[in-house]
């Protein structure tokens, strides 16, 4: 899996073509609005990109992927929405898993590699965002803090209190985080260290953006960050770096997919080929900072941080086969901790 993203990346950061048009620009959907749930920054941009080419009006509701996992359970089969834009995958998988999710396997797919979709074509990953620390250099100075450079640095006692992570019972990404640690140390000692890192955390917040931003504040030293939240934030000229963990880090897959029942299912399967396609792939990268699953499709300028970090994508089905077991004891454990 790592050289299939490693493969994918350097082909992106190499190809080059000129703008393409979406192939289905004709806006025979024109006038048609479809209701999206989105876990994604920069949605504002996109959809109006989306709008722009195909006609097709959005109203969405941006939320994390575990928060449309509890409302769709919630709902006990009522229809909430055509269509669910980028998250964490292990939540897609259990979706789909409890009938969720609409099989839709969009022509745009052709391009993406096996390794980004579900054969069944429930969901189809639009991109990989990979996680980093996000560290305030002017905090790291004033209390005399040595910069970490690996999981296990996170874990020592000087950095107690100075550490921010998201709820992953909420946060795809930070799950990706806690099924990461568990594959890369063992089951064992996976825990013993996500214990340790608990010890330097005050509080888990709800929303994925949350530590990155008051690491970019300073009200912490290191924000445990979604690598398109921190890197905006270092463009925006906040006092921050960003460090790629040496034991690697995860790369989770931000997937696409169409709700079952969904009430304007020809419009939300336009949006699916649309955000697939070369075109809404690039759109996206523009605004998202998470590199787009399509090789053929061109990588910005601020993205090109990622080419040397060692990035493990998660695997999508044991991650989403896990998650219930992980999350029980995480939250029996710490949850006591977390932003309500």
């Amino acid at each position: 899996m790592k050289k299939v993203l490693a493969a994918l990346l350097f082909a992106c950061l190499v190809m080059f073509s000129g703008p393409m048009a979406f192939a289905s620009a004709d806006k025979t959907l024109a006038g048609q609005t479809i209701s999206i749930f989105i876990a994604a920054t920069g949605i504002d941009e996109i959809m109006a990109e989306f709008t722009k080419d195909t006609g097709i009006k959005v109203n969405y509701l941006n939320m994390s992927s575990g928060e449309v996992l509890t409302r769709l359970r919630a709902a006990k089969g009522k229809v909430l929405a055509d269509a669910w834009f980028s998250g964490g995958v292990d939540s897609y998988v259990e979706a789909a898993r409890e009938g969720f999710l609409e099989p839709y396997i969009s022509p745009e797919s052709e391009k993406i590699p096996a390794e980004y979709k579900d054969p069944d074509g429930y969901w189809t990953g639009l991109s990989v965002c990979a996680v980093d620390f996000l560290i305030n250099k002017d905090v790291m100075k004033e209390k005399g803090l040595p910069m970490p450079k690996s999981w296990a640095d996170l874990g020592k006692p000087e950095y107690k209190g100075e550490i921010l992570m998201s709820n992953p019972a909420i946060s795809g990404t930070n799950y990706s985080v806690l099924f990461h640690l568990i594959q890369i140390f063992g089951e064992e000692q996976g825990w013993e260290y996500i214990n340790k890192l608990d010890s330097n955390i005050p509080f888990y917040t709800k929303r994925g953006a949350a530590p990155p931003n008051k690491a970019s504040l300073g009200e912490v030293a290191i924000g445990i960050d979604p690598y398109d939240c921190g890197v905006k934030l270092i463009e925006q000229g906040y006092p921050v770096v960003s460090v790629f963990p040496e034991e690697g880090t995860p790369g989770f897959i931000s997937p696409i997919a169409i709700m079952k029942g969904a009430k304007n299912m020809e419009a939300a399967k336009a949006f699916v080929d649309w955000c697939l396609s070369k075109r809404g792939q690039e759109v996206q990268m523009a605004h998202t900072a998470k590199v787009g699953t399509r090789p053929d499709a061109d990588v910005p300028e601020y993205l090109r941080g990622l080419k040397g970090a060692k990035i493990v994508v998660v695997d999508a089905v044991k991650s989403g086969e896990m998650r219930k077991s992980i999350i029980e004891r995480w939250q029996k454990e710490f949850g006591s901790k977390a932003e309500q």
